[in-house]
């Protein structure tokens, strides 16, 4: 299959879901993307579950769903590099790959002759990529720190969740680790962009990623709210700040979301639910007013909306194309005709459980689609493998190193 990236080599030093998750990200796009884990246990989120993969007997394994979740598409090598042997084996895989992921405190790597300026000595043109939680320098680079320590900080947890003086209010993270992914793409995009550079110039650089950076920008339009106002955002539960009706609305069975982004859809909505007069009410016409006037206005359209199920509001709402939908279950989304259609699960082979479902990728690419090949791999599956056909070593070496602990 041609794929977009099937000329890259990346060598993968991190752990846990940033990291991976921007390794997977290359690895669909048909990058080679060998995963360096420790010999004892490996990565830590192969032990975060249950649930746990299954093999094909029904016997539980020790790789979890979460690990499965990051890590698709790549080989695994097992190496201790806190030896000089392991050390030799990555700066030996690091002179012949286009890019390199770690995920180690500042300067963990550079203590073992394996941080950015030992690695370009020996391959100019790598792409080298540290993913930290606070970034290379300032007062709090030294820190350790998780995906929910930086949706608190990083102020995402301020805005999110029910509003003062509501049942369940205060301050509430996301139900995935939104850091962690969000910073995952933005790491995979600094590499894309580094990799083109490279096309143009012929050389690598460095690239330094930060969990707290990443989260503060996908602050984004809140940010900027703030920035242009003044005024701090508030939880607002499922409401918007900036639209009116953009929220959760409880029909008489069930929940259901109404997403109006301007004054035609508003008008189409009152129509709608049979309420026109509230599209001519000077204070719910326009937008502004809207939001402005949503404490008089959102109650009586959550009474209206108390009168009908889900089901028969949504026919009546996409008619008027007024956008809305169901809070669906992960079983109803993966039932849902649409995300059947686009094939948002696919089946993959895996050594131990013969087969394991996945969520796609959403990528999709005309002439370079993603290739997924297999899903995660098993701890040091492939390094017999890697060490023979890249680096050339024998099998009797090959033993007198795993007999030592290297691998």
């Amino acid at each position: 299959m041609n794929t977009a990236l099937g000329h890259i080599r990346v060598l993968d030093l991190s752990r846990i879901l940033a990291g991976p998750w921007a390794t997977q990200t290359l690895a669909d796009l048909g990058a080679e993307v060998i995963k360096v884990e420790r010999p004892a246990g490996g990565d830590d989120t192969r032990a975060w579950g249950p649930p746990f993969v299954s093999d094909a007997s029904g016997k539980e394994t020790r790789d979890s769903a979460y690990f499965l979740s990051a890590n698709r598409g790549k080989r695994s090598l097992t190496v201790d590099f806190s030896k000089q042997e392991g050390r030799d084996i990555i700066r030996a895989l690091a002179r012949d790959v286009d890019v390199l992921v770690e995920n180690y405190k500042v300067g963990t790597l550079a203590r073992y002759g394996l941080g950015y300026d030992d690695i370009r000595a020996l391959n100019p043109r790598i792409v080298y990529c540290s993913v930290t939680g606070f970034g290379q320098d300032g007062p709090s680079a030294d820190l350790p720190g998780y995906d929910f320590v930086f949706q608190g900080m990083a102020g995402l947890m301020s805005y999110t969740g029910q509003a003062d003086g509501e049942p369940g209010a205060g301050p509430m993270k996301s139900g995935v680790a939104i850091g962690d992914l969000m910073t995952g793409l933005y790491t995979a995009t600094a590499i894309l962009a580094a990799l083109e550079h490279r096309h143009t110039s012929g050389e690598g650089q460095y690239i330094d990623m930060s969990l707290l950076d990443c989260i503060v920008a996908t602050n984004s339009y809140q940010a900027q709210n703030y920035f242009t106002s003044g005024r701090v955002p508030q939880r607002l539960g499922n409401a918007h700040p900036n639209l009116v009706p953009y929220q959760v609305f409880r029909g008489s069975d069930a929940d259901i979301i109404v997403a109006v982004g301007n004054d035609a859809q508003y008008a189409a909505f009152c129509g709608a639910i049979g309420r026109p007069e509230l599209a001519s009410d000077p204070r719910y016409a326009r937008s502004g007013e809207r939001t402005r006037n949503r404490g008089s206005l959102v109650p009586v359209i959550a009474d209206v909306m108390r009168a009908r199920t889900v089901t028969e509001w949504i026919p009546l709402l996409e008619a008027a194309g007024v956008p809305c939908g169901p809070v669906n279950s992960m079983r109803q989304v993966f039932a849902d005709p649409q995300v059947r259609h686009r094939r948002m699960q696919v089946r993959l082979p895996h050594t131990a459980a013969g087969e394991v479902p996945a969520v796609a990728s959403p990528l999709r690419l005309s002439a370079t689609p993603v290739c997924y090949g297999r899903a995660a791999p098993l701890l040091g599956e492939h390094t017999d493998a890697i060490l023979q056909g890249q680096l050339g070593l024998s099998p009797a070496r090959i033993a007198e190193l795993r007999a030592r602990g290297v691998i």
